[in-house]
């Protein structure tokens, strides 16, 4: 009698040798919902837009230690100012562009968790670039390399977190139809967003002078967004 014709106690049959079931490979995170993890992403993104501040900060009593005036706090240090500006931008951006995609997702899966992890790290990291401005110059390649590949990062994880939302519409609150069209539209905004980063990148390398002015292509999506809409009224 082989193992498969065993018969237990209960009288029901089953297998000792029956096969574990597979662990399914991007199963529902426990206890992690979509409101929390915008939760803990918003408090996070708040975090390192508020340490872009903090170099400037130090300004002043450098300024007052070195009996310079009022004004040189700003006068002298443009290019810090500059850095703050640029990053001020570029993070509340991507915080919004973020905040659109998740704003209904209420199941969180292992790999969307991972993505979005990947997303956050390029947030915290984008004060240090960003503070190389002020201290290298606007015109240093390898700060311009650094700051692009950092921003690149954060848009191809906002893609791929998308494509799971694409995937899944039942992560998405609403109805399934409508969930679909939307995300299927935001990850098409995203693609553009990454093509468009990728341009912008190689724009700045290839002309220095326009190193962070080439960032303005990213608005790109935006007025794809508003003819498109324009075209539908």
């Amino acid at each position: 009698m082989s193992a498969r014709d065993v018969v237990d106690e209960t009288g029901t049959g089953r297998s000792d040798l029956e096969e574990p079931s597979a662990p399914a490979p991007d199963r529902i995170e426990g206890g992690v919902s979509g409101e929390r993890l915008v939760l803990f992403t918003d408090a996070v993104t708040a975090i390192s837009i508020t340490l872009l501040v903090l170099p400037l900060v130090d300004l002043v009593p450098e300024a007052a230690s070195a009996h310079e005036r009022a004004g040189e706090v700003i006068t002298g240090h443009l290019d810090q100012f500059w850095g703050f500006l640029l990053s001020f931008a570029v993070i509340a951006n991507i915080w919004r562009e973020h905040h659109r995609a998740f704003s209904t997702v209420q199941e969180v899966t292992r790999s969307l968790t991972v993505w979005n992890m990947g997303w956050l790290l390029s947030v915290v990291l984008l004060p240090l670039p960003t503070e190389m401005i002020g201290a290298f110059g606007g015109r240093d390649r390898f700060v311009a390399s650094f700051y692009y590949a950092v921003l690149l990062v954060g848009m191809v994880c906002r893609l791929a977190m998308l494509k799971i939302l694409k995937g899944n519409p039942d992560m998405v609150e609403g109805d399934e139809e409508e969930t679909r069209r939307r995300t299927a539209y935001l990850y098409t905004d995203s693609c553009v967003n990454v093509i468009a980063t990728v341009v912008a990148f190689a724009v700045a390398l290839a002309v220095p002078a326009l190193q962070y002015w080439s960032l303005l292509l990213l608005l790109l999506p935006g007025r794809v967004r508003f003819t498109g809409r324009r075209g539908a009224g």
